[in-house]
C-alpha cells in the first residue's frame, strides 16, 4: 500500500477531509502526512507501527482529557417536593409562577443526560455522601440517594410533638431530650457537587473517592477498585 492510499483510507474511516483533521486524530504533524502522501515506496511494517503507536498514544492523551468534566460544584440545595408529592428532590426547576428557570432547567437537563459520581456536603462543606450513577442518570441516582433514610445517617437533636392536637410545653414542663436520631439525607445536605464521567471508570472514581476520605462520608461500605473486586467465573 502506498502512502497516498493508507491516508485517503484512513479520512474516510474517520469521516474527516483535510489533513489538519487527520493530523489531530492521529497525533501527527502535517508536514509527516504530507511526506507520507509523496511516498513512492510502499510501507513498511516499521512505519506502520510507528503510525498506530502514535494514533494509539493520541486516543489514549484525548480520552484522559475528557473522562472526567465537572457539570455543577458546591451548587447549594433547595429543596422541594417531587410532581407526586412523596420524594424530595434536591431543587425545582421551575419558578414560583410555574414558567422554566433558564439556568435551573439547563442544569437539571444536564444532570438528566449524564452519568457519573456526586457529592453531597454538609452547611459547612464537609463531605458527607459519594455515589455513583451508572445505569441511571445523575438525577435519578442523586435524588434517589437524598431520599434516602440509613442507621449511619443520625444527627443529635430533639423530636418535637407538632401535631396539631398538642399544644406547646416549654422544656422546663416537659423534658426532651437530646438525642441521636435518624434522619435523611436531605435534613443534613446543604450543597453537591456532580461530574460526567465515561462508563469505564465510573466505579473506580467512586472507590477512590469514598477510600479517600471515609471517616467523612455516611457511606455504609467501602467500594473496591474494579481490579480488586470479585468476578464471577
Amino acid at each position: 500500500m502506498k502512502g497516498i492510499q493508507l491516508i485517503e483510507a484512513a479520512k474516510i474511516k474517520f469521516g474527516i477531509r483535510t489533513d489538519k483533521d487527520l493530523s489531530e486524530k492521529l497525533g501527527v504533524s502535517i508536514p509527516t502526512i504530507s511526506l507520507w502522501k509523496k511516498q513512492r515506496r510502499e510501507i513498511t511494517p516499521q512505519q506502520m507501527a510507528g503510525l498506530l503507536n502514535k494514533a494509539s498514544e493520541k486516543a489514549t492523551s484525548q480520552a484522559l482529557k475528557t473522562a472526567i468534566h465537572p457539570i455543577v460544584e458546591f451548587f447549594g440545595i433547595d429543596r422541594c417536593l417531587s410532581r407526586g408529592g412523596k420524594n424530595s428532590e434536591i431543587f425545582s426547576s421551575k419558578k414560583e409562577n410555574g414558567d422554566d428557570h433558564s439556568y435551573l432547567s439547563g442544569l437539571k437537563e444536564e444532570l438528566e443526560n449524564n452519568n457519573g459520581i456526586y457529592i453531597f456536603f454538609d452547611s459547612v462543606g464537609k463531605a458527607i455522601y459519594a455515589g455513583k450513577a451508572r445505569k441511571q442518570s445523575l438525577w435519578k441516582e442523586m435524588n434517589r440517594a437524598f431520599n434516602r433514610r440509613r442507621d449511619v445517617q443520625t444527627i443529635r437533636c430533639v423530636k418535637h410533638p407538632m401535631d396539631r392536637e398538642r399544644i406547646y410545653r416549654t422544656s422546663d414542663v416537659t423534658h426532651r431530650q437530646i438525642v441521636k436520631r435518624q434522619k435523611y439525607l436531605w435534613h443534613i445536605a446543604s450543597y453537591f457537587s456532580a461530574y460526567r464521567v465515561v462508563e469505564d471508570i465510573i466505579d473506580n472514581m467512586e472507590a477512590m473517592l469514598l477510600r479517600s476520605f471515609p471517616n467523612n462520608l455516611l457511606n455504609e461500605k467501602m467500594e473496591q477498585f474494579a481490579s480488586h473486586r470479585k468476578t464471577d467465573g
